[in-house]
């Protein structure tokens, strides 16, 4: 499992402070973080060292989907966050760690993401169309400015 590690690096045309809210608001996850064709539920989201996550995506042509747990394991608001999550499937063992890093540029923000311990089973070019999808509804979300109503 060494190997299976995704590494993805986008520019957003947005401050850093919305995509982290995208990343540690329950309601913007359950929006952005499933790749097209899948629903997302967050049945529970702390948002603190040490806080705990429990989310499930649903295919939504077959109804059939996969439930992981995870726990906060650094946040520096803005800037990073690095959480470890397991999928509750025995068959998709081991926790992977995603780290994400935030860094405000000329043009808006630089997001690095890097995602380590992919389950064997999961081919690692598979992971990383998933994220393109979720990182192209993530840019839907973060870049619109929309004034207050």
């Amino acid at each position: 499992m060494a190997n299976n590690i995704v590494t993805l690096h986008r520019v957003f045309n947005t401050n850093p402070e919305k995509i982290y809210r995208a990343f540690t608001d329950a309601i913007a996850m359950a929006s952005w973080i499933p790749p097209y064709g899948y629903l997302c539920i967050v049945h529970t989201m702390d948002v603190k060292i040490g806080g705990n996550y429990h989310m499930s995506f649903i295919n939504f042509s077959t109804g059939n989907g996969h439930s992981f747990t995870g726990t906060y394991m650094e946040l520096k608001p803005n800037e990073f966050i690095k959480y470890m999550d397991e999928f509750e499937d025995p068959n998709l063992p081991g926790e992977m760690t995603t780290s994400v890093w935030l860094k405000k540029v000329s043009c808006g923000t630089e997001l690095k993401i890097i995602q380590e311990g992919i389950p064997s089973i999961i081919p690692t070019e598979m992971c990383y169309m998933g994220w393109q999808d979720s990182l192209d509804k993530l840019k839907k979300l973060v870049e619109p400015d929309i004034p207050d109503e």
